[in-house]
């Protein structure tokens, strides 16, 4: 008897939202005895699992469509539609037939015993799945998680998600639209795993929102686009949407990064390759201040979040990297910033998340370095963003942004040697729930759009923008200014309160209204006060 043929559920989710939260409360129902981390591995695997024998079966229809059209029988095409070349020259990863989604759907329930065969779970079956693929495409190599037949794991919710999962649609609009449904899972899983896990989740999570920041004022059309701290992936998906948003060619950056936990090392090569990224994240996973493994690449553009304030970090004083101050060894904020900024090739620019005490500390040297990089030029644009955008800490954030050069552009790009631009959007942004805030579209847009219009960028001509100082939002300082302000980079030294408007009452009727609502006020609490006493005396007497 062949095997059942499952076929979608007729009440499965049908718009985006739908999907995520119906796949998202029944993986949460797996999730029993699992530590977080073990949790999120096995999620995560099996929405990566899902995407890439979905792609893989939807080029496969695309070959047979092709041979057909050709006329070929189906003897022949039987034999070509296997060659595996027609499948990764298209960017899609070989899937080996037990390893393939319609395989596992099938026996979701485990393999029963046959003959000499002892009985399977479907746990086996998803490790085993996960060992042929990577066997069978290099780049996925010690990527996968194999986790899935563990004792703390159910296997019968397991066999039940994997149901859910097969009624789940990823395809049936094309491969790049399948991509970037599944893709948006895993984000929002990637999302929700980091809401979960609370200050942990910070390690693997950026929000969008603020990933969005960087590179929409970064705008990273094209060249090398770097992370020394890449976590899931955040920086390089933004950078992909970006050009997407602009309809240009995503082959045209090449992506870089480095992660330190070998977790999340594996979780950024799954988001990447979902994403259609190919992206350079080293052999394997390792410490971007002890061994960097992209020591010759010079990036266009560099995003990071690096951890904040890291206290117990690899330093070797002598490091050619610290060309504006060795760093203290408490702090590892600064060499994050120096190793950026070593890595910056001309003509490149970077946008790095910060804690906000990194705009103007002067312990451990750090002072003195800010101050050298200030004197240097390199600091474009300081951005203070709002409180709570980060679920995982409540320690304020800002944005540095670095330019190799800051004169007039080819594109007319207007000069600013020897400035910076100062943005205070710590008043943008509106409040999810009680714990999280998120920028909006627009509030993205008006700090992107500040900062092209006081840089004179294409995009900022092309929208008609120009600028202007605005009192609490923006202001355009000198290298002096700034010298006179000890160097110090927080926005809200130099952007000033904003104006309050102007009601159009003369100031001396305001003055005579505002004394004689006073004045009433005071009649009023001496009369209540009368009262109170009255009251008083006779409860007394």
């Amino acid at each position: 008897m062949p095997p059942r043929r499952k076929t979608p559920d007729p009440a499965a989710p049908t718009t985006l939202k739908e999907l995520k939260d119906t796949l998202w409360k029944a993986a949460d129902k797996l999730r029993g005895s699992m530590d977080a981390s073990q949790y999120k591995d096995v999620i995560l695997g099996l929405v990566f699992c899902k995407y890439v024998s979905d792609a893989f079966d939807e080029r496969r229809e695309q070959i047979r469509a092709e041979l057909e059209a050709q006329g070929m029988r189906e003897e022949q095409i039987a034999r070509l539609i296997d060659d595996v070349d027609e499948y990764t020259g298209s960017g899609v990863f070989w899937i080996p037939p037990t390893a393939r989604w319609a395989y596992l759907a099938e026996h979701a329930k485990g393999l029963p015993a046959d003959g000499a065969q002892a009985p399977r779970t479907i746990g086996e079956l998803i490790d085993d799945a996960m060992d042929l693929i990577m066997g069978a495409n290099p780049t996925l190599a010690a990527t996968l998680p194999r986790i899935f037949n563990r004792d703390n794991v159910d296997q019968r919710r397991l066999g039940e998600l994997i149901d859910l999962f097969n009624s789940a649609r990823f395809t049936g609009q094309g491969a790049a639209r399948a991509r970037d449904v599944l893709g948006e899972v895993y984000e929002y899983f990637l999302g929700k795993f980091a809401s979960a896990e609370g200050k942990r989740g910070g390690e693997f999570y950026t929000p969008p929102g603020v990933v969005r920041v960087l590179v929409e004022v970064l705008e990273p059309y094209s060249g090398r686009v770097y992370d020394p701290c890449c976590g899931s992936g955040g920086m390089f998906v933004q950078t992909e949407k970006f050009l997407d948003r602009h309809h240009e060619d995503r082959t045209a950056i090449s992506v870089y990064g480095q992660e330190l936990n070998e977790r999340t090392w594996r979780m950024a090569k799954m988001n990447l390759a979902i994403h259609g990224l190919n992206a350079k994240l080293g052999p394997r996973w390792g410490d971007t201040f002890t061994l960097d493994l992209h020591p010759d690449m010079q990036a266009d553009y560099v995003m990071a979040n690096p951890p904040f304030n890291v206290k117990d970090w690899a330093r070797a004083e002598k490091d050619p990297r610290w060309k504006y101050g060795v760093p203290p060894a408490g702090n590892a904020n600064y060499a994050w910033i120096q190793h950026i900024l070593a890595k910056l090739a001309p003509g490149g620019s970077a946008g790095v998340v910060m804690a906000n005490g990194s705009m103007s500390t002067n312990s451990g040297g750090e002072g003195d370095i800010r101050a050298r990089i200030v004197e240097a030029d390199l600091v474009s644009c300081m951005v203070a963003l709002p409180t709570q955008l980060f679920r995982s800490t409540g320690i304020p954030v800002c944005v540095w942004f670095f330019a190799k050069d800051k004169t007039a552009g080819a594109d007319g790009a207007v000069d600013r040697t020897g400035q910076v631009l100062f943005i205070d959007a710590r008043s943008l942004g509106h409040m999810v729930d009680r714990a999280e805030r998120a920028l909006t579209d627009d509030d993205i847009a008006r700090i992107a759009g500040t900062f092209h219009a006081w840089r004179g960028t294409a995009s900022a001509v092309e929208a008609g923008l120009s600028y202007e100082d605005v009192a609490g939002f923006c202001y355009s300082a000198s290298l002096a200014e700034i010298k006179e302000a000890g160097y110090a980079l927080t926005p809200g030294r130099y952007v000033g309160a904003a104006d309050v408007e102007d009601d159009g009452e003369p100031i001396e009727d305001k003055v005579a209204r505002l004394t004689a609502d006073l004045f009433a006020q005071f009649e009023e609490s001496a009369r209540l006060q009368q009262i109170v006493r009255e009251q008083l005396g006779r409860v007394s007497g």
